[in-house]
């Protein structure tokens, strides 16, 4: 098993849970199509203490929010790009650095004993097993790890918050945040971190004082701090057009033809050969909607709030879908919404476009892909508005997803044990903690192989189940070791796309919504008639007619309430 750090989302993830994956590797699997989920948390899940609807203020947000101190222990090849509305692109290694430089003088921990319970998309190991031990030495701690279904892991975190029995640290993937009720259990079963961790007092813990502010904001309710992030990234999009670069360029095709839908269209004409089995397009309504500045769920116009399902871009791009359902340039199987395939259609060259979650574009992609064509290359185009005459625009998604919470009848100074094992496992890319964290001891579950750790047969069996980045991991990088075009590849692609970024309304809030409101928030009916408008089994008329009866019942008062308890008192998080 060879290593690819940087982790990709799953278009095809689903809201129960999310997608198999290899656990040191895997990490873009829960930020990319999670991107697309509502970016905003309501009350529901476990009774709990009533807690106040609303969100964090400016000055509170502030003051609890950790300072920024960027790590400088292992440099990047392709360094970071900073875009003018305030992502920045991750940092690019084209090899495994080397060294394996240290970050954590001794051991974090003091002998304290914890039990952990995260979610796990693959075979659970067995409990004490040599990884385990590993860890735990290095950690001078004993952490439990108790790794549950990630596929039905709400309904076993939820039973346990009811009955008040969480355990030590435990990770709530904030798409769930609903059915956790997390806003009610923070500071009555979850304890507040803000004394240890915001300002500057965050610089105890370095590792931790190297990720983006904007995954802290993630962690924070009420005014104060309670959650530690993973996988965080400042460059978090929820996907893009993605081809076949290899097949586009042989026919003189570059990204920067494309600059409206109707270069897409155009490209429909040229490429698709029905006779041959070949269709310029699969789905790509998902993240070809932003070209018509469809927001992620909220927009403000003149002051005045907005939800994306009552904006006429929205019919507009449910248009220029449903022309191209009935062109003939999509993929039968798309239309029919066969979507299993859609990579090996990809792959195979049957399919020539398509949309990707930013999580597509990694090492494992690049072998499956020669696999079944040598020439095989994937590229995006860029972000386009889409008329063209305006610089294409993407929302950002939130900087994280996968929090980490620590129990509240941990005394302060289990509280600051568990932070210092937190900075531990939050150490750089390529570090000595990174490398065991990840692949575990070397020449136990590891080996270097061409400078790339890895895995033995005991590392495929203990470390593939790793659990311990769930609770703390460094800030997302880009490496794909032995594949690197791929990594010089994706790596120009964010620079060249950074300054077309910006932050959603509401971005990286956590907003307490009473339940009946938050229910009107997503319409199930209004998202299976687009999904039919885009196979073209529905008119713009029928989709139009469920957004109608969707208006009518109650989306006056979720603006409302939105309204007055949101964006009057708070502003947009922008």
């Amino acid at each position: 098993m060879s290593l690819v750090s940087r982790q990709h989302r799953s278009a095809s993830t689903t809201s129960k849970g999310k997608p198999p994956m290899k656990p040191e590797l895997n990490r873009r699997s829960f930020i990319g199509a999670a991107a697309m989920a509502p970016l905003l948390a309501a009350c529901g899940g476990a009774p709990q203490q009533k807690q106040k609807v609303g969100t964090n203020t400016k000055t509170g947000l502030r003051a609890a929010l950790p300072s920024y101190v960027p790590s400088t222990s292992v440099k990047a090849d392709i360094a970071s790009v900073t875009g003018s509305g305030g992502a920045v692109t991750e940092p690019a290694f084209l090899s495994y650095p080397s060294g394996g430089i240290a970050t954590v003088q001794g051991v974090p921990g003091k002998g304290g004993s914890y039990t952990a319970v995260t979610p796990l998309w693959g075979t659970v190991p067995p409990a004490n097993n040599s990884f385990y031990q590993a860890m735990n030495k290095a950690l001078g701690a004993t952490l439990t790890m108790k790794p549950a279904d990630g596929n039905n892991y709400d309904t076993i975190v939820t039973p346990m918050a009811a009955a008040k029995k969480l355990p030590d640290w435990i990770q709530l993937p904030n798409w769930w945040n609903a059915k956790f009720g997390t806003d009610r259990l923070v500071g009555t079963q979850l304890a507040d971190l803000t004394p240890y961790l915001a300002g500057d007092k965050v610089k105890k813990y370095p590792n931790l004082a190297a990720i983006p502010t904007g995954a802290w904001q993630a962690c924070v309710w009420g005014d104060k701090l309670y959650g530690i992030p993973s996988f965080s990234t400042n460059f978090s999009v929820p996907g893009y057009i993605t081809y076949r670069r290899d097949i586009l360029e042989a026919k003189g095709i570059t990204p920067d033809q494309v600059k409206s839908v109707e270069d897409y269209m155009n490209l429909g004409k040229e490429l698709t050969d029905a006779k041959r089995g070949v269709w310029a397009f699969d789905d790509v309504y998902t993240y070809m909607g932003f070209a018509w500045d469809i927001p992620l769920k909220w927009k403000v116009e003149g002051g005045k709030l907005f939800h994306k399902y009552e904006l006429p871009q929205l019919l507009e791009a449910l248009d220029w879908h449903y022309k191209l359902a009935k062109s003939g340039y999509l993929h039968p199987d798309a239309i029919a919404g066969r979507n299993a395939d859609s990579n090996a259609r990809f792959y195979a060259g049957k399919v020539l476009i398509s949309g990707g979650g930013a999580g597509g574009w990694h090492l494992a992609d690049y072998e499956s892909g020669v696999a079944a064509d040598k020439n095989y290359r994937r590229g995006a185009f860029d972000y386009i508005s889409h008329d063209g005459k305006s610089p294409g625009r993407m929302y950002m998604g939130e900087a994280a997803r996968i929090i980490s919470y620590l129990n509240i009848n941990l005394k302060p100074e289990q509280i600051e044990e568990c932070l210092a094992i937190a900075n531990y496992l939050a150490a750089p890319y390529g570090s000595a903690e990174y490398t065991l964290i990840n692949f575990g001891a070397e020449g136990v579950h590891h080996t270097m192989k061409d400078g790339v750790p890895t895995a033995t047969e005991d590392g495929k069996k203990f470390v593939q189940a790793s659990t311990f980045p769930f609770l703390a991991s460094p800030p997302l990088v880009i490496s794909n070791p032995g594949a690197d075009q791929v990594t010089k590849d994706y790596a120009a692609w964010q620079a060249k796309n950074v300054n077309a970024l910006i932050k959603p309304v509401f971005w990286n809030m956590n907003i307490s919504m009473p339940q009946q409101i938050s229910l009107l928030e997503t319409s199930q009916a209004i998202d299976d008639a687009i999904k039919d408008c885009y196979h073209g089994k529905k008119t713009v008329a029928e989709v139009k007619d469920v957004i109608d009866s969707w208006k009518k019942s109650g989306a006056d008062r979720l603006k409302g309430w939105m309204t007055e308890n949101v964006l009057n008192k708070y502003g947009t998080g922008q």
